[in-house]
């Protein structure tokens, strides 16, 4: 009986990467994952060859090489100087025509399933960004228009105070002054 190979999809997915505006596994990654060498798994590909167009498989030029270089830890995953293949979802899928090994078929399964979560993410998750980021929004503007409403109901209760305490002043101001009648002196009395 063989056995089933179990790849944690976080480990699949993090072997997605985005090259030319698509998402692809590049050969090296693969060909661990097939458990096969990644000699063996590019003879494949070039002995079916029409089975691989462009948009299924290309090589990377060497400023995509270079900066997907920066992203691993080591570089040293690719000995040889050759640049790596990436595959698209549809080249990982054509890859288990070609692979005819239990294993091969168990990956491609896995595979093509970490692909479709990816694609789900991609689709579903900004709209779901996008309307918590309007709720998030229209929680905001709510909140500084009771802000706004708190601060000039304390402005209007404010200007009627100081509205009262100049009217206060004004009556002060204009009431009717107290006459000054003229005092006795005191002291002594000079004739």
């Amino acid at each position: 009986m063989t056995e089933i190979l179990h790849l944690q999809p976080s480990a699949i997915q993090n072997k997605i990467y985005t090259i030319r505006n698509q998402k692809v596994m590049l050969d090296f990654d693969l060909a661990k994952m097939y458990n096969v060498e990644t000699r063996v798994l590019n003879q494949a590909v070039k002995r079916n060859s029409e089975r691989f167009p462009e948009d299924f498989m290309f090589q990377l030029n060497e400023f995509e090489w270079l900066s997907m270089s920066s992203q691993f830890v080591t570089t040293s995953k690719r000995p040889n100087s050759a640049l790596p293949y990436a595959f698209t979802e549809h080249g990982v899928t054509m890859l288990s025509g070609i692979l005819r090994s239990n294993i091969a078929i168990q990956v491609n399964i896995q595979l093509v399933r970490a692909f479709i979560a990816i694609r789900q993410l991609v689709f579903n998750n900004p709209t779901d960004k996008v309307s918590e980021l309007q709720n998030e929004l229209k929680e905001l503007k709510a909140y500084i228009e009771d802000v706004f409403t708190d601060y000039n109901d304390i402005n209007e209760d404010t200007r009627m105070q100081i509205e009262l305490i100049n009217q206060s002043l004004a009556e002060l101001q204009t009431s009717k002054k107290p006459q000054i009648t003229p005092r006795k002196r005191v002291g002594f009395i000079q004739e």
